[in-house]
């Protein structure tokens, strides 16, 4: 019932040009009825006029100063005049009239009241068949409007599954219409970035694959080469190297949708203590009681370290994990989320602002799609006293 909705808009529009049309032709058929009587009352009046002419009567010839003043003021010598007005009691005549002699006429007059009570009754006639005819119109308008807004209700929803992530959605457009045009051209554009995701998930499945067995190698051999600093610093960057294929197998796998959760009863005080010093991160954790939900304790580890980590390497210390009922929030005291990752959400590769450090983009992707398999809300904002906040919000059941 939204006023505002297409259906309304077409039933109010159809129902104007109704009124529009029922008026003019109410108005053609008033003046045409109307302008008939008094052509037919002129006529009667001259006849009469005629017939007195004829009998010569007295009884027809009246003062000047009896006829309105309106009827007077038309009168010229040897003129004959017809004319449609009222009299003294406000009574509709039809007056043929010529002068007589001196300051008397011949006047004959035909009575209009009946033709006039006609016309008002018609007018009430053609007004009842108006509403009448918007009572069926209007009913009729919104039904045949509901269809096209049922189509483009169905666009609306595929569009919104769409952008939800669900590019196998489809509009089925039929017809030949704007609507049909609109539902295909949303089919080709979701075609089309289906097409360029699972081309991006190859390549990126692909990469880490291909990337995983020299990589093992290379791990192996680091391992025997001889102590030292170098050693070490090489040590190092094969174990970045090594965390970066294994996080990009990680996204390819939940973009394949192979994830499923495993659930069972978890202290969400002491798995976040533990997530933080996994990786190493100080992290103060503030527990409302001791929370517990039941969700995959392994997936929502590496949300947590990944959130941690973040905060670590992009914002400012004291890093802060808040523990509530099926709510954990993490927080520090940097300059806060990029706003175009609080626009559009994490992006793989993408680390928004230079401020917030460097690194590959992965963590809040990984965090964003393990919450997404666990079935759980992640939301990224800024606090109005500076850092980043991000929220993951478990299902309660």
């Amino acid at each position: 019932m939204n006023p505002a909705s297409l259906r309304w808009k077409i039933a109010a529009l159809v129902t104007l040009a109704a009124t529009v049309v029922a008026a003019v032709v109410g108005l053609l058929v008033h003046r045409a009825t109307w302008q008939r009587a008094l052509d037919l009352g002129q006529a009667q009046a001259e006849v009469a006029l005629e017939q007195s002419l004829a009998a010569g009567t007295a009884e027809d010839v009246v003062p000047l100063a009896e006829l309105p003043a309106d009827l007077a003021d038309r009168l010229r010598p040897g003129r004959r005049v017809v004319w449609y007005g009222l009299d003294h009691r406000d009574e509709p005549w039809m007056w043929a009239v010529q002068p007589y002699g001196g300051d008397e006429v011949r006047s004959v007059r035909i009575a209009m009241g009946s033709e006039l009570l006609g016309l008002q009754a018609l007018d009430r006639n053609m007004a009842k068949a108006g509403l009448l005819a918007l009572a069926g119109v209007v009913p009729l308008a919104v039904l045949a409007a509901e269809l096209p807004n049922r189509r483009l209700r169905r666009v609306a929803q595929t569009a919104r599954r769409i952008a939800g992530g669900d590019l196998v959605a489809r509009t089925d457009a039929r017809g030949r219409d704007e609507i049909a045009r609109i539902s295909a051209a949303v089919d080709s554009m979701a075609a089309s970035l289906q097409h360029r995701l699972l081309a991006e998930q190859r390549f990126t499945a692909d990469v880490a694959h291909d990337l995983r067995t020299p990589l093992m190698g290379l791990v192996a051999v680091v391992e025997l080469l001889d102590e030292g600093e170098v050693t070490d610093l090489v040590r190092d960057r094969v174990r970045v190297l090594r965390a970066l294929v294994e996080d990009l197998l990680e996204v390819s796998r939940l973009d394949a949708g192979a994830e499923v959760a495993e659930r069972v009863r978890v202290p969400l005080a002491g798995l976040a203590a533990e997530s933080a010093s996994r990786v190493g991160v100080e992290a103060r954790v503030l527990a409302d009681g001791d929370p517990v939900a039941e969700t995959d304790p392994r997936r929502l580890d590496r949300i947590l370290a990944n959130l941690v980590l973040n905060a670590h390497r992009h914002g400012a210390a004291p890093v802060e994990i808040a523990v509530g009922d099926h709510v954990v929030e993490v927080r520090d005291r940097g300059p806060g989320f990029p706003p175009e990752l609080l626009a559009d959400g994490p992006r793989r590769f993408r680390t928004g602002a230079a401020e917030r450090g460097r690194g590959h983009g992965l963590g809040l992707t990984i965090a964003a799609g393990q919450a997404r398999v666990i079935g759980a809300e992640l939301t990224l904002s800024n606090a109005p006293d500076g850092g980043a906040v991000a929220v993951l919000r478990l299902p309660a059941s």
